[in-house]
Formats: structure tokens, sequence, C-alpha cells
């Protein structure tokens, strides 16, 4: 496994992580069993870094980890781990994002709690509240670094100018945001201010969600998912209209020997050197073949055929429906 760095001053971790969503209902229904055999997969693949969050089955996520690490206390000492929090509810029961170092703290305690550990590698902020400041939110996180609660702190769906005013006031680990050949966004600004800032760029849905692998997800399964059911590019007719386009990425992988999710996360790999793709999956033959794309190493012909077949703005459908946009901050 390829080593990167996690932040300027950070740890070394594995180029390829784990996002433990999957450990969570998110993508269908899994259990401890599932996750824990993940997990070993981790270990034996030399992948070091998970990310996880808070919100994650409302704790499911951390707390597979937890048992994990109860089970394995040596795993410890391997994994490096994030997780995230900020995304709440207000008295009404609306969606509201807390940047308050006093909800940091709280729910840091709360997922310490559920992984057994004494504190995190990196502690996100799920997502920035425009009414506090980037300097402010820094501010407020970097509190659980003084309280050796978190050795790093990150953002996550950030502004270019967001990173750069929180990394003024407190030194930035990482930012994370979706990033694969089919949500190019990151490159008008963040992939440079981040390499510019010695910042991590995690890029999470590093395939697309399954539509980047050669078994998408079939399309009478996708009203199960209430995410994927409400998200454009999985609705009609753009579903339909990407499947097809993506069976040229399916071709191309297999001419180049390769699966087409190795190829997604290769391709990520490539863009930088601070970026460290997070795929989750809950089965361990799908991580393995994501984790093939660290054993790629792609030349210059290589990433221009894959532009010919993926080039820039070739999905169907926006990223996001218009309630899931509510968060992320855009900037172009």
């Amino acid at each position: 496994m390829k080593i990167r760095k996690l932040g300027a001053s950070g740890p070394e971790i594995s180029a390829i992580g784990y996002g433990a969503m999957s450990f969570s209902n998110m993508y269908g229904p899994t259990n401890e069993t599932e996750s824990h055999a993940v997990l070993d997969a981790c270990l034996d693949q030399g992948v070091t870094h998970l990310d996880t969050a808070n919100i994650y089955g409302m704790g499911k996520s951390e707390s597979a980890i937890g048992s994990y690490l109860a089970r394995n206390p040596r795993a410890r000492d391997i994994f490096v781990i994030a997780t995230k929090a900020t995304i709440t509810r207000n008295a009404d029961g609306e969606r509201w994002f807390d940047n308050s170092a006093e909800h940091f703290e709280a729910e840091l305690d709360q997922s310490l709690q559920r992984m057994g550990v004494d504190n995190v590698d990196l502690f996100y902020a799920h997502r920035r509240n425009a009414d506090i400041s980037p300097e402010e939110l820094a501010g407020n996180l970097g509190r659980m670094v003084e309280k050796g609660k978190a050795r790093a702190i990150g953002l996550s769906e950030v502004a270019p100018s967001t990173l750069r005013r929180a990394h003024a006031e407190h030194p930035i680990a990482a930012v994370q945001s979706e990033y694969s050949l089919s949500t190019r966004g990151p490159e008008l600004g963040l992939v440079q201010t981040t390499a510019a800032l010695g910042v991590a760029m995690v890029a999470f849905s590093p395939v697309g969600r399954s539509l980047l692998t050669d078994h998408p997800i079939p399309k009478d399964e996708l009203s199960n998912l209430p995410f994927l059911a409400g998200n454009p590019r999985f609705m009609e007719p753009n579903i339909t209209a990407n499947l097809e386009i993506l069976a040229g990425f399916r071709g191309l992988a297999a001419d180049m020997g390769t699966s087409a999710a190795a190829l997604a996360n290769a391709w990520l790999l490539a863009q930088g050197e601070h970026v460290i793709p997070i795929p989750g999956t809950r089965s361990v033959a799908h991580f393995q073949e994501c984790l093939d794309g660290a054993a790629l190493d792609l030349s210059a012909e290589d990433l221009a055929r894959i532009e010919e077949v993926l080039p820039v703005g070739w999905a169907h459908g926006d990223r996001y429906s218009s309630e899931q946009w509510y968060g992320p901050e855009r900037y172009c």
C-alpha cells in the first residue's frame, strides 16, 4: 500500500482509506460481523485510515469500530481515526449545523465513548454554519486539540476561501469533499488550495456511489435506498443515460486489465500526492477492487484515455438534489 500524509505535519497513512458510512445502513442493511470483516481486510491490506462520523447510523458506525478495537486493542496503534460532528436538529426539529465549541466537545465525548478511545487523530466539522466565521469555526475546533481529545482538525464540504481563512486561525490537516470522475467540482479551486496549504484532500464517494464500478447498484434496488432514490443522478432519465456512458469506462478498465473501481481510485491518486480516496463498502471483495487502484501507476496516456471516455461534465443530473445541497458550500 502506498503511503501519504494526513496534512503537512500529520501522520503517514495509507494512500487509500476506508469510509465507514457503510457501517450504518445508508447503502443497505449491514451488521457488526460484516463491518468487522472489512476492518480485518483493512489490517490485512495495510489500510490505516478510518473515516466515520457521529451521524452515520446515529452512532452505529462508531460503535462498530469501538467493538472491533475492544476485541483487537493493538489495532488502535495502527488505525488513524477520523470522525465528524455538527449535524443536528434545532428546537423545531429542523436540520441545523452547530459549530459551537460546546457542541463539538459534547459530541466528540460521545464519539470517544462509542469507540472506546481517549482521542481521535482527526476531528472534522461535518458542515459549516454560515452564521459562524471560518476563524471562529477553526478556533472552536482547535479547542479539542488543546484539550487532547483530537490530534488535528479538519473541515468538510467547504469552499477554498473558507479553508484559507480557517487555516490562518488554526492549522487544518484535511478537507473532505466528494471528488471522483463523476464529481469534478473540487478541481475548481479546492484541490489547488489544499495542495498549496499542505492540507490533505480526502475524497469521499470515489466510485460515485457505485456508478464508477463494474456493478452499479441495480435500478430496481434504488427505491430501497432513500438517499439515492432522491438523487438526480440515480433518477430517470439520468440514471439510464449515465449507465450508457459508463459502459465505455468499464470497457476501458477491462482493456487495461483492471476493474472500474480500481481505475477510478487510481485516477484520484494521480490528481495529487495530497489526494486520499476513502471508498466505503459492505463487501470485502469490492473493497479489494478499490484498493487495487493503489497498485496502478497511470501514465499521461492512461489519463488521456480516461478523460476521453469520461470528459469533465459527462454526468447527467446534479450530484445532489436541492434538499441534499443543504450544507455544502458552493463556490463556483
